[in-house]
């Protein structure tokens, strides 16, 4: 049996938002409306107040989420498996 390789972030690289709160940046990739991932860095990781505070596993904050659907409005995240 072979393995296919995973090309998905060579097809649709992570692309860096920041957050209008409180700047921190992160890689974002955005594979459907209802899919995001994202790369947190260590300076993110310190940057972040929510991050701080929070307890267990953290995918980000509600600040977060508003500016990485405002650079998919503005045309700065493109949504790979968006058919429009």
């Amino acid at each position: 049996m072979t393995v296919r390789p995973d090309v998905r972030l060579a097809d649709a690289p992570m692309r860096p938002v920041g957050c209008g709160s409180c700047g921190a940046q992160v890689l974002v990739r955005k594979s459907s409306w209802e899919q995001t991932s994202v790369q947190w860095n260590r300076d993110a990781m310190l940057t972040c107040v929510e991050r701080r505070r929070g307890r267990g596993q953290f995918t980000l904050c509600a600040n977060l989420r508003s500016s990485i659907e405002a650079a998919v409005r503005d045309g700065e995240l493109a949504i790979v498996d968006d058919p429009s």
